[in-house]
């Protein structure tokens, strides 16, 4: 979907400055310049914008590709669920019960609703984490 930066949690108007100046203008192409980790180096590099912070919004970008989810998106961020692998990893009976204990049952999504958006998180989550390498002893 696309929605200009500002709807993303927690940026400034400088980021958005910065990010607009490199001509990026809505969160799905900043998705797809941040959805690798050595395009967000590069996008730090030229924007000033760190390469974690970069890694927050395009997490935030792929929670907005998820269909039907935009209504419960603040419930779902007050969950605790800011990224495609914190969503693929909830169950959806205990999830909608979360969402139905924050909204009540009149605003909440149906169980079907939620057991969808947790499909889709496989299938949308192309964010690369880069994960740090560790140490291993060599073997003589």
């Amino acid at each position: 979907m696309y929605r200009t930066l500002e709807y993303l949690r927690g940026i400034s108007d400088d980021d958005v400055s910065r990010l607009r100046s490199r001509g990026i203008h809505h969160t799905n192409q900043l998705l797809h310049r941040t959805s690798l980790g050595i395009d967000r180096e590069r996008l730090s590099k030229k924007s000033g914008i760190s390469a974690e912070r970069l890694l927050d919004f395009a997490h935030q970008c792929t929670l907005l590709e998820v269909s039907g989810m935009e209504r419960a998106l603040p419930v779902i961020r007050r969950l605790g669920i800011n990224s495609m692998p914190d969503l693929r990893a909830q169950d959806a009976r205990d999830l909608h019960k979360k969402v139905v204990d924050a909204v009540g049952l009149a605003g909440a999504p149906s169980f079907s609703d939620v057991q969808y958006w947790i499909s889709q998180a496989t299938a949308l989550d192309i964010v690369e984490v880069v994960e740090t390498a560790v140490p291993r002893a060599v073997v003589q």
